[in-house]
């Protein structure tokens, strides 16, 4: 049996990026960059006006004020999207509207409630205006040449606007992994299928499907397995065709648990058979034909923290993500914790915030066969293995999985103070330095 720290560090050393592909700037969100996007021109193009106005040459306004204002003939109206047909010269300027390009001859803007209208063709100015005054420089956004997206950049709606704003129409990401997922054990059913005596339904294949759509893979049911090594033998056969193979049950020490003997069979190179951790410590781990399979527990508890603690971090790897751990913070226990003895303990948690610190309790009865606790739970308070018991009031780290309980309050607490790692979690990964998605 070996510690949550070597499962994890054995499995991320064995985890390889996959290709890239080109996609339609539509598909972009969410996805993680794989080139560095050059600027091919300015933003703004030109140089142009952030306001409503006349653009006139500053030194024309000089000593104007309310009481002595200057008078500028007007010759020409300029909406955006046009450009000046005349230069302005001394003693002129040309209306023009917010976005317009900056005329020849002037450089600065003199907003339109700075001036009063004479007649059609002449103006009052009221300020001096500073050259470059309300004028939005060229580049002043991005300068042509310049990097403005790094390869590995996580794509959000501002990234997808900036490409945009380039032109570009496609863009290269990471490809998403392809991950199989197949349910093992005859007391199955699906969830269209009669729960007759001695069944139960397979929430396995859902969970994990939804697991994996929200670290940005893209899920395959193999369905469900029989508990026969024929069944299991001709699943997992089909699952190769994907770039990742997930299990769940069949791998503890029952006469029915045939899953390492036919991933052995189908020459899998098995890295570790058990992990010292409550819930989960019946997983598999090896390198089949050059893919990841993953055996996780049956449990429904065991199977999506197992999932959250080894499967998340390598299918976000595999996507290109540079952040792939799930943020730490430290939080109050507002109940006493017991640890397991001889194991890493990964207690489901409720977070809350109160007088500036955040707070952990417990999300009720722990079973791992009770899927409630995880539906209840904000994140993971992480009891490690030869811990004291925590006592109520005492600080414990928590992985967090959901933010839903933030307020204005917590997200304040998240800014300013103590979303930290734990060095012991983390430390198979040296040049990890940021809390992670």
């Amino acid at each position: 049996m070996i510690s949550v720290e070597e499962a994890r560090a054995i499995i991320l050393s064995q985890i390889k990026v996959l290709g890239t592909e080109k996609v339609n700037l539509f598909s972009a969100l969410g996805r993680v960059l794989a080139e560095d996007v050059l600027a091919p021109f300015n933003i703004p193009p030109w140089n142009n006006t952030a306001m409503d106005g006349f653009a006139v040459r500053a030194q024309d306004t000089r000593g104007a004020s309310r009481e002595h204002p200057i008078v500028l003939e007007v010759i020409e109206d300029l909406p955006a999207g046009y450009v000046a047909r005349y230069p302005v010269g001394p003693g002129q300027a040309i209306r023009i509207m917010t976005g317009a390009p900056i005329p020849d001859g002037a450089d600065a803007v003199v907003r339109v409630e700075d001036t009063e209208l004479i007649d059609d063709r002449h103006i009052k100015v009221f300020v001096e205006v500073e050259r470059d005054q309300d004028v939005r420089m060229a580049g002043e956004d991005v300068k042509q040449g310049t990097i403005i997206l790094e390869r590995g950049a996580l794509l959000r709606p501002a990234d997808v606007g900036l490409l945009a704003s380039i032109q570009r129409s496609f863009v290269a990401v990471y490809q998403r992994p392809i991950v199989a997922i197949l349910s093992t054990g005859d007391e199955l059913v699906d969830i269209d299928e009669p729960l007759t005596k001695g069944k139960i339904v397979n929430s396995n294949g859902y969970s994990l499907a939804a697991q994996v759509l929200e670290c940005g893979g893209i899920p395959i049911q193999l369905g469900i397995a029989k508990d026969t090594p024929e069944d299991l033998e001709e699943k997992f056969s089909h699952g190769l065709k994907a770039d990742v193979l997930i299990s769940s049950a069949g791998v503890s020490v029952g006469d029915y648990d045939y899953v390492k003997q036919v991933l052995k069979k189908l020459g899998a190179d098995m890295q570790f058979w058990k992990v010292a951790m409550k819930p989960g410590s019946p997983l598999t781990f090896g390198i089949i034909k050059e893919k990841p399979a993953f055996g996780l527990p049956g449990n429904p508890v065991s199977a999506m923290v197992t999932f959250e603690l080894f499967v998340r971090p390598a299918l976000l790897k595999m996507g290109g993500h540079k952040r792939i751990f799930r943020p730490l913070l430290k939080a109050i226990a507002e109940e006493n914790i017991k640890p397991v003895k001889g194991k890493t303990h990964f207690v489901r948690v409720r977070l809350s915030t109160k007088n500036g610190r955040y707070y952990a309790s417990p999300t009720g009865p722990q079973g791992s066969g009770i899927l409630r606790s995880m539906a209840l739970s904000h994140g993971l308070a992480v009891i490690s293995e030869g811990q004291n018991p925590i006592k109520a009031g005492e600080e414990v780290p928590v992985i967090v999985m959901d933010r839903s309980f933030e307020d204005r309050e917590s997200m304040s607490l998240r800014i300013e103070e103590t979303l930290t790692e734990d060095k012991d979690l983390h430390s198979h990964d040296p040049g990890h330095k940021e809390h992670c998605c």
